[in-house]
């Protein structure tokens, strides 16, 4: 973390206090996005033998296991449909619709992605996926965008995207390395 967090924070919170008054921000319009990792197989180099055998098995050596949860929360409490993003090429690789609560995470809103590369973080295409949730708005109501500063959010390939497709949304970055201390979703967590 920053030595003058505090004043990162504080002028982050003075930008952020301006743009809700100066376009007219609905709370149900001011979004926090945020990515987080969800480990459901850990790889790892141990196991549960007892010391000194001559042979140990070890499953999953190297294999983990996990995917991206894009979670959304309105500034009124909503919390918004969520994205996860899966390691693969094809919707192959997300949960299948058998899947035991499958049509509950469908129900709620809950987008599942196959990331198409090496990884299962955000890219340019998952990130452009992301909807504005319908609230029957028009299409001239501007709404703000807090987003961590992840690669893929501040790239100006990104930026210049939002601008040409979504020019009602205004992004803003938590500051760097102060995720932990100046995101919702941090302060909920604590709570």
């Amino acid at each position: 973390m920053p030595e003058n967090v505090d004043q990162i924070l504080t002028d982050a919170f003075i930008r952020e206090a301006h743009v809700i008054r100066d376009f007219g921000i609905l709370d149900a319009l001011h979004v926090n996005t945020d990515q987080t990792q969800i480990v459901y197989q850990q790889g790892t180099k141990t196991s549960w033998s007892q010391k000194n055998l001559k042979q140990v098995s070890v499953v999953g050596h190297n294999e983990k296991r996990a995917f991206t949860l894009v979670p959304s929360i309105a500034a009124n409490g909503d919390l918004l449909p969520m994205q996860a993003i899966f390691h693969g090429k094809t919707p192959t690789s997300c949960p299948s619709p058998k899947s035991p609560f499958y049509d509950d995470a469908i129900a709620f809103g809950t987008h599942f992605v196959p990331s198409k590369t090496d990884t299962y973080w955000s890219t340019q295409e998952t990130m452009r996926d992301l909807k504005k949730q319908e609230l029957g708005l028009g299409p001239d109501q501007n709404s703000l965008w807090k987003i961590d500063c992840w690669s893929v959010h501040k790239s100006r390939e990104f930026l210049d995207w939002m601008a040409a497709n979504h020019g009602n949304i205004i992004v803003i970055f938590i500051p760097g390395n102060c995720t932990v201390c100046g995101s919702p979703w941090m302060l909920v967590s604590s709570v």
